[in-house]
């Protein structure tokens, strides 16, 4: 007895399995040839920074491994024993340029990145419990950020270095206080409208404590546009610190900083001497055009007003 014959059908076509918001981010981010002129100047400003003691030329900040017959030097110039080439020159103190840049790199970040941590968890609390509790609680931290905005930035640093002293905890303090007000403002805008969600009138519903429903539920609701701003902000502190130690308060001689060195240089750009204060120039705008290129695009993508 024959078998029956099976019938058969063509497959229906399997839909494509959707993007997850994090896929859909990172297609639209590669899709934008700035964004990622951006992120590779980011990346390659992080590796100089966080491998400067490997593969730095010179110590820069070693004084017992510094000839001062090589100060000044021109870029291309070799050290008196022969054994160093300064590709980009030496500065007064007879510090090899491109080992001080990568030295210098890394200082910027670290406080730059540092003090930008410290805000936005500061200015986040601040600006989650304001919108959380409103009334007279929201309406005194919004004033103590108005008055802390409403004051240039550069004007309350230089204020509190006057009052702290110079050094790098001193800086990191100072754009801490500069900056969590910025924080505090959008996670607040950004509070406001999770807050009249159902998800958390639930949660109250269940009787979760206020920290819990905050940081639990509120919190990673509001980071998107908190991450956009504090990568922004990280451009903004890196050049105010670089700011700060330009005009002398901020970190010391000693330490590492790119607006130390182009400080030093200052004096000798009339003389000819223009590699000292250009090249460190170049590596901070260099840092600072990657930053910023990566916030904006992230900011217009993470943005629905800007959705396409």
């Amino acid at each position: 007895m024959s078998e029956p014959a099976v019938l058969t059908a063509d497959a229906a076509p399997v839909p494509p399995k959707p993007e997850t918001p994090w896929q859909r981010l990172r297609r639209e981010f590669l899709a934008n040839r700035l964004a990622v002129l951006g992120l590779v100047l980011l990346v390659v400003t992080v590796f100089v920074a966080v491998l400067a003691p490997w593969i730095a030329p010179q110590n820069p900040y070693d004084i017992g491994k510094l000839d001062i017959f090589d100060s000044k030097l021109p870029p291309g110039s070799h050290s008196a024993d022969g054994a160093i080439t300064y590709w980009l020159g030496t500065d007064g103190q007879a510090r090899d340029l491109l080992s001080a840049i990568f030295y210098g790199l890394r200082t910027s970040l670290v406080v730059g990145g540092v003090s930008v941590l410290a805000a936005l968890a500061i200015g986040s609390v601040v600006g989650l419990v304001a919108a959380y509790f409103g009334g007279w609680v929201d309406a005194l931290l919004m004033r103590i950020v108005d008055i802390q905005l409403s004051f240039p930035a550069i004007l309350v640093a230089l204020i509190l270095l006057a009052i702290l002293g110079k050094g790098v905890d001193k800086v990191i303090i100072a754009l801490i206080i500069v900056q969590w007000a910025y924080f505090a403002r959008a996670a607040r805008g950004a509070a406001l409208v999770e807050r009249a969600k159902e998800y958390v009138e639930a949660a109250q519903c269940m009787s979760l404590g206020w920290p819990r429903v905050l940081m639990r539920h509120m919190l990673p609701n509001c980071m998107p546009p908190l991450i956009v701003i504090a990568t922004i902000d990280l451009a903004h502190a890196i050049a105010l610190e670089s700011t700060l130690s330009f005009l002398g308060v901020g970190v010391p001689v000693t330490e590492p900083s790119l607006g130390m060195l182009i400080s030093n240089g200052f004096e000798f750009m009339l003389s000819g001497h223009y590699w000292i204060s250009f090249f460190p120039g170049i590596a901070l705008a260099v840092a600072i055009i990657g930053l910023n290129l990566v916030g904006d695009h992230l900011r217009d993508l993470l943005n629905p007003h800007h959705a396409r």
